[in-house]
Order: C-alpha cells, then structure tokens, then sequence
C-alpha cells in the first residue's frame, strides 16, 4: 500500500497501538527540546524521576525566551539550567545564540526523526522532514527519561502544492492562506503534510516557516518531504551526512485534502488580534504603522532577514516607525553580517536585537498605548505583545520591510517601483560557529546543579476524591489562549519555577481577581466555549490554576496540548454532549459529579453532572492511562506509584 511521508514517520516510531485516527497510540522519541521558559519546571519533573541521565538519542535545553535580566531570577534559573543540562547530558545553547527552533534546524535536525518539544512551535523542524510535535514540559521530561510519547493518533491531511511563488511573496504567506481558509482550529487533530510539484521551489527554511505556525491551525504536527533542497540545506550546515531521502509513495492517500497554486498567491496579512484573521495586504494598505519587528521564532532564518537587509539597503526607515530586527540564531547574524547585512539595516534606521524570542512572547519591545505593530512572528492574541488592548498585524519579512519604508501598511510589490526584487537564496556553506553550544560530557558526576532562591519545589496534589464538588470560579468564552490563562511577559514569565508566586497571574488580563477568588472556593471549576486552551505548550497555564484548586474545567472543546496538560495535572477535561447546557453554568455557581472515582474507574465516557438540580451529561475523552493519572491526581504522582505512562 502506497504510503505517505507522515505515515512513514509515525509506523517507524510506533511503539504501542495502532494508526487509527482518534485511537491513542505511543511514539518512540528520537530528540527532545526545552526552552527556558518551559524547561525550568520540566527539568525539575525530570531531576524527580531520580536518573542520572538522559535516555534520548539527543536532548537539547535553549535559553532563549527569558532573556531581560531585569533582577536576579532569570540569571539564577539560567546557571540552573546551565548546570542540570551537565549534569544529565543534554546539549545547552546559552543566551544569545538563538531561538531554539531556528538553532536546532541549523545544528540538530535530522529528516525522517521524531522530535519532541515543550513548546508548541517546534514543528518548525518540519522543514528538515521532522515528525517534530509540541507538548508539555512533564511530557517532555517523560521523553527524556525514555518513555514513550502517548496521543491520540492524528489525521493525516496532504496539501499538494503548485506552481512557485511569485515575487514579493513568500513562505508566510503560504501559511497565511491556510490561515486564512481553515481558521485557528482547521488542523486539531491532524498533521499537515505538503506535497506536490511546489515543495521543490520551497527553501527549507520557507518549509520551516509553514510548518512553525501550522501551531496557529492548532495541528498536531507538519511535515515535508526530505528531499534535494533538504540535503542542499544540510551540506550548507556541514551535515550533508545526515542527510536520507523520505518521500511520499506514488498514490499515497490522504485523510482529507486541499491544494494551493503558489504562484496564485499574493502578499497576506493577519489584522488583530488573531493568526486566521488573513485578509490580503493591499485590503488594509495605507493604515498608520509605528513599530514593524522582523524575527523570533519564525521568519528568522539567513534569506528572511537578508531579504529585509537588501530591501532597506539605501533606503531610510519611515519618521515615526521604530524597526526592530530579531535574529534566530548567532549562526544568522553572523552570516547576514558577512554579506554586509548589518550595515544596511543600520543606516537605515533598523534597531538589532539580540538572537531570542524577545517581544514574540512580551519580553521587551512591547507597542505603545493604541500604536499598531506589524510583526513576522507567529502570534498576536490580545495582550501577548506586552500591551493591554494591543493592535498587533502579523505578516512576511517583505511586507514588514515595505511597512518600514514607508511608514504604513504597503503591499510590499509597490516597492517594484523602487528596487527589484532581491530573491535572497540560502548560503551554499555557512559560517559555522557552534561557540555558544555546551556539548554533553561523558563525566558528570562531580557536576553540581546550581539551585537560586526562585526555584521552588514542585507542588503536591491530592487524588481524586470520590466524590467532587465544586464552585464555578469563572465562565469564559471561545478561543481562550494559554497568553489568557497564564500571561508571558518580563514580569510574570521569571516566576516559572515558583508556583505559588505565577499562580497570583492566572487570568490576570481578563479576570484579575480570579486567584482570589479560587482560592476562596476551594474546589473550584472553569466553563468555558470552543478551542479552550490554545496557542502556547505553557503547562503552567494547568499547573498554576490546579494550585489555584481548580479541580474540573468543562468546555465545548480544548486545544491538544491544553488538554493533555490538564490530565497531567489532575484537572478533569470534560466537554458538554449537548453545547447548549454551556449556559447552565453561571459564575459562583455549585455543582458536583457524584461518583466520579467510580465513574471513571469504569471506563464511562459520559459523566453525569448535577447542577441546580439538573443532570447534565459531560464527556471524558481520555485513554485508559489518562484516567488513571486523573485518579492518581496526576501523572507525576502516578508515576511515583511506579506505574508506567
């Protein structure tokens, strides 16, 4: 039977179940990622679990989101990390050598390898032909120690491409268009792969692009083919060894289907304050812009910022536009430089930043009161920019550029009229400069792990009593982010090793007297509308409201990673069967499951829930392991039991 790149990948990797959509299944992990803002807690689950070392074939732990060192928190937890990656032979890139997505492409990435990631952009490793998936950092700690990664067995949906890209248009906006037609929650539950004639034009790092904000459609992965340009890319890196075709059988079949002529696309733009709210630029041009950054995460690579570089080159940045430019990687930057890159964006005006995540995550470079910002990153919910009431448009390296220039929204094509197309390709070799890198030792047990102040033990969580009753602690709408639940930023992101010091931030932007009131409930419970949970891998947006003592969320539907989260940490993911008893529920509210040890040790997936009286019927769509961690209170504590994940 002819089979596609994803199917190769996940039968290459299965270690329990079978592939059959919605069917829990188990992946052996090839590499796991952290980041800093992620890893802290997730090394502590790690360190928990008594090992003396990492059982995948490569770990890697980024410091690359908290990089503001604004007081000593963040400088502590970075020797913490420091230190623990020696300690347990894990690869660290330091601060400054970049975003960990972009850093592992260039230095890490092998095709046909699964990787798994606390943080839901890693399947930026797509455009090295990775089985790259998003996760919590206990999931990802769990990895590390050599177990499996459990989920249930996603769709696989095939996007043939056609035709090449015209000028002035790129990889992002290949991904806006998928934004634009299949909206925030078009993928749940699948992993996209490309096909078709068009993957050949597509860099890998326009590949990498795509697959980082198919986390926007809230897929559970993305994938390409490894094919020519992937070892083209490879060689570049000096790691042409790695480098093994994996393709698509002729006739492989998809679960669904969609296709897109490259050459028909034309530049694209996401208006506040949502990734699928894609209109193109020409419908928006001419709107005031104070602030353009280009980098993070995503539109980072050697060809976006050279692109930028060659655009501004002998223009000035427009009066009134403050022009930041982020790099992925010290490997970038110093490339960029050696072509003369960064003479350019000083003259004109550009301001360079360190290589990290930076304002993508409201870590500095937050827009003034009612300024609007364009931005080439992967997210603009409400607020995650660092500013209340934000009007954050996010779009192409090209677009961005256009915007500097001339000081609104432009469709970067105009700048036609000024200068030709730069059509920027990627080096042939890079530089290589792997400096910033801490490769693991053989020795490490005379390595201390370096522990500050603002580290503090994990919390313990009680069992699921037999029966549950609880106060309703907040009603929410649809599309709830994990920015919404457990904001990032310069003043809350530092507290990731401190529970009960992030835990006062929970819902801060939206109901700020929510801590308060959870924790005057007792048990407590939030209802909420449609995709609750979305965006970021944050397993602290569970961890801090399970503080809190939120012991049962009910919703209409949860984002994948959100809900996983959930069940690690003791929290029941419920979901309405009937979507109209959401208006039941009102804030300060009773309700109670009776029996609910009972009914989930039977394996119902229908929970009776008993609100004014009335029964109402919930679902529990959970594996047979998850129900066992939820009754354990969680995964941690079901593993201390000495059960298996």
């Amino acid at each position: 039977m002819a089979k596609n790149v994803a199917t190769k990948v996940l039968e290459s990797h299965l270690a329990e179940g079978e592939l059959i959509p919605g069917k829990e299944i188990s992946l052996t992990i090839d590499h796991t990622l952290l980041q800093d803002a992620t890893g802290t807690m997730a090394m502590l689950e790690f360190i928990a679990m008594g090992l003396p070392r990492v059982k995948v074939d490569l770990a890697a732990q980024y410091i690359d989101h908290n990089l503001l060192q604004t007081d000593y928190k963040n400088a502590d937890d970075h020797a913490f990390l420091t230190s623990a990656a020696m300690k347990f032979g894990i690869h660290l890139s330091k601060p400054g050598n970049g975003v960990s997505h972009q850093v592992h492409l260039e230095r890490f990435g092998v095709p046909g390898k699964t990787l798994l990631g606390a943080d839901s952009h890693t399947p930026t490793a797509a455009g090295l032909s990775m089985l790259a998936i998003g996760a919590g950092g206990l999931d990802v700690a769990l990895a590390m120690a050599g177990h499996s990664f459990s989920l249930p067995c996603p769709k696989i949906m095939g996007v043939k491409l056609t035709g090449k890209l015209p000028e002035w248009v790129s990889g992002k906006d290949v991904i806006l268009e998928m934004l634009r037609r299949h909206t925030v929650k078009g993928g749940v539950g699948k992993i996209i792969e490309y096909y078709g004639p068009g993957v050949a034009t597509l860099s890998v790092t326009d590949r990498a692009t795509i697959g980082n904000m198919g986390a926007e459609l809230g897929a559970t992965s993305s994938i390409f083919p490894s094919d020519e340009r992937t070892r083209e890319f490879l060689v570049s890196q000096g790691r042409g060894e790695c480098w093994s075709p994996l393709v698509a059988d002729e006739g492989a079949l998809y679960d669904e289907y969609d296709e897109i002529d490259l050459s028909s696309l034309q530049p694209l733009i996401a208006c506040p304050s949502s990734p699928d709210n894609v209109v193109p630029v020409a419908d928006v041009a001419g709107v005031k812009v104070d602030q353009v950054l280009v980098g993070s995460s995503v539109n980072s690579s050697f060809r976006d910022l050279m692109t930028v570089c060659r655009v501004l080159e002998g223009q000035r940045v427009a009066p009134g536009v403050s022009f930041h430019i982020n790099p992925g990687s010290r490997q970038v930057l110093e490339n960029v430089a050696d072509q003369g890159g960064i003479v350019s964006l000083l003259m004109a005006g550009a301001i360079i930043h360190q290589s990290g995540c930076l304002g993508c995550i409201g870590m500095g470079q937050a827009p003034g009161t009612n300024q609007i910002s364009l931005r080439t990153f992967p997210r603009n919910f409400p607020g995650r920019s660092g500013t209340k009431d934000d009007k954050v448009y996010l779009c192409s390296p090209e677009t961005a550029a256009a915007a500097g220039i001339h000081g609104v929204i432009t469709d970067p094509r105009r700048l036609g009229d000024i200068k030709s197309y730069p059509a920027v390709q990627n080096p042939e070799r890079y530089l290589l400069d792997d400096s910033g890198i801490i490769y693991p030792l053989e020795e490490t047990d005379n390595i201390e792990i370096i522990t500050g102040p603002n580290i503090v033990s994990f919390p313990d969580f009680e069992p699921l009593p037999d029966n549950l009753s609880v106060k309703v602690v907040s009603v929410l709408g649809d599309n709830i982010t994990t920015d919404h639940i457990m904001p990032a930023g310069n003043k809350v992101l530092p507290l990731r090793s401190n529970i009960p010091a992030i835990s006062e931030h929970v819902f801060e932007q939206i109901d700020p007297d929510f801590p308060a009131r959870a924790r005057g409930f007792g048990n407590g419970a939030i209802i909420a509308g449609e995709n609750y949970g979305q965006g970021s891998s944050r397993e602290h947006a569970a961890i801090a409201p399970r503080y809190l003592g939120i012991r049962v969320k009910i919703a209409k539907s949860f984002a994948r990673i959100h809900k996983a989260n959930l069940v690690n940490f003791g929290i029941l993911p419920l979901v309405f069967k009937d979507s109209a008893d959401y208006g039941r529920f009102q804030a300060g509210e009773d309700f109670s499951i009776p029996d609910v040890r009972k009914q989930i040790k039977s394996g119902l997936s229908e929970l009776r829930v008993f609100v004014g009286g009335v029964e109402i019927i919930t679902l529990l769509d959970v594996s047979d392991r998850q129900r066992q961690e939820l009754l354990a209170g969680g995964t941690l504590n079901f593993v201390k039991s000495g059960s298996k994940p």
